[in-house]
């Protein structure tokens, strides 16, 4: 029974064992603890001071965010994604050229003396020198806003300012250069060029119009159109006439024929009648002939059909003079109306033939005229469809030459959507060392590492503290204990 712990005793035994620890190492605890705090202080004290020297920027949706396509008539896009928009800034501001412009300007044995006293090994001066300003530069955005938080430690606090100012300041110029637009000489170019092309176009399309004397296609083609409207019209009344002619001459030819062989018609008279009608109508022929002359030319086949018509006519007066000279007969009145109206059908049928023939080459005519004009008009197209095309280029490059020079007008004032929210200014305390911290650390670490050391060399020995650590390690009842006296 005497191996049984009573309930509560195990507890109270690990909180003696505890005490019993720390009273035993004291000294080291103490010494350690004194030993760290002591060391913490004296390097908190002896470290150079650091500077930290702070500057705010805005940066805003502005033209840099517009995206102007180089072609067609697309709406310029708005790129308004404020994290991507200060995840960009902060990029440029955090480039390596930017940090060598910095340290080339206020020169590295200002910014890092120690760099020039103790070059490193392996790299030069310079590269070593953009590796620490890259370590001791800190660009972040804040949240929820706009704002990037520029800062910058050194030991010297002007040069902290200076460099974060200066930084700034490149940043600024760099982000113009970075979003400005390098196509402007390019886009002067094709501008000269389209501008060519729509002169050239331009020149094309009158000298095509002048060549082939077209100033409106519509009036010509409704021109056209109506007379061959009207000369078609006139053509069929002229076939039509043709039609009735034929008709009526083969009729009076068969009635002729009936009317010579019937003797009973026939009554004792001179045919002076005949020859008096073939001169009134060799006399019309006559003044028609005179009025078609006032409207066509000799070679006219209406002109030349009616003077074939008078050579009839007087060889018809020719053969009765002579058929009749020297007798005085009585003849046949119904044959010789028969007779008058034939010749008049005949020379009327004649003349109707060539009008409808002149007709049919003039609406022929017509006809190839308009089909010239639509081809015409597919070439006045074509013509038109480049002069269009060649001006809508140029009228794009121009409005593109025109942004690119305001863009070049601003860049060359500085105009950026980056403005300054606080300059960094000569900080006046240190940030570092901080003395209460690294003494309050010490302090933890020193009481950590003494209790840790401790309990470290209690657990490392082979000797029993007290009859509990005996009893669990020998798993033997302790007897009797006597407290050691010094």
């Amino acid at each position: 029974m005497e191996n049984q712990i009573r309930p509560g005793q195990e507890k109270q035994g690990n909180l003696r064992d505890f005490l019993t620890v720390l009273f035993k190492h004291k000294s080291k605890i103490i010494f350690i603890f004194l030993s760290i705090v002591i060391i913490v202080t004296v390097v908190t004290f002896l470290l150079p001071p650091v500077y930290e020297a702070k500057s705010s920027l805005m940066v805003k949706i502005g033209r840099e965010n517009i995206y102007n396509p180089e072609v067609g008539d697309i709406n310029p896009i708005f790129s308004i994604n404020t994290e991507e928009v200060l995840n960009s800034e902060i990029s440029i501001l955090t480039s390596r050229d930017l940090f060598e412009k910095v340290i080339t300007t206020l020169k590295i044995e200002n910014i890092y003396p120690d760099l020039i006293k103790s070059p490193p090994a392996n790299m030069t001066p310079l590269d070593a020198a953009i590796i620490l300003f890259g370590k001791n530069l800190s660009a972040e955005g804040i949240k929820k806003s706009n704002v990037i938080n520029v800062t910058f430690q050194n030991k010297d606090p002007l040069i902290a300012a200076k460099a974060v100012n200066l930084l700034v300041d490149y940043f600024r110029e760099k982000h113009l250069q970075v979003y400005s637009n390098t196509k402007s000489s390019f886009l002067d170019k094709q501008l000269a060029v389209y501008d060519q092309k729509l002169k050239q176009a331009a020149t094309s399309l009158e000298d095509y119009k002048q060549k082939n004397h077209i100033y409106s296609l519509d009036e010509q083609r409704t021109l056209l159109l109506k007379q061959r409207t009207e000369l078609d019209t006139t053509l069929k009344n002229s076939i039509n006439t043709v039609d009735e002619l034929q008709k009526r001459l083969a009729s009076l030819q068969g009635l002729k024929q009936v009317v010579a062989a019937d003797s009973s018609l026939y009554t004792t008279s001179e045919l002076d009648r005949i020859i008096v009608e073939a001169r009134s109508k060799l006399l019309s022929l006559q003044l028609e002939e005179q009025d078609l002359m006032k409207k066509y030319s000799e070679e006219n086949r209406l002109v030349q059909q009616v003077r074939n018509e008078i050579q009839l006519v007087k060889s018809f007066l020719a053969d009765q003079e002579q058929t009749i000279s020297g007798k005085v007969r009585t003849g046949n009145l119904v044959y010789q109306d028969l007779q008058k109206d034939l010749v008049k059908t005949e020379a009327d049928l004649n003349a109707q033939r060539a009008k409808a023939s002149t007709l049919k080459q003039q609406v022929s005519q017509l006809e190839g005229e308009l089909r010239s004009l639509e081809l015409q008009d597919k070439e006045i197209r074509n013509l038109e469809r480049d002069y269009s095309l060649a001006e809508k280029n140029y009228q794009i490059y121009k409005d593109k030459t025109e942004e690119a020079r305001i863009s070049d007008d601003m860049n060359s004032n500085k105009l950026a959507n980056v403005s300054v929210i606080q300059a960094a200014a000569v900080p006046a305390k240190p940030v570092k060392p901080r003395k209460r911290l690294n003494i309050a650390l010490g302090i933890i670490i020193g009481t950590v590492s003494g209790i840790g050391f401790a309990f470290f060399s209690e657990y490392t020995t082979q000797v029993f503290s007290t009859p509990e650590s005996a009893k669990r390690s020998l798993d033997l009842p302790v007897l009797v204990s006597i407290g050691l006296k010094k």
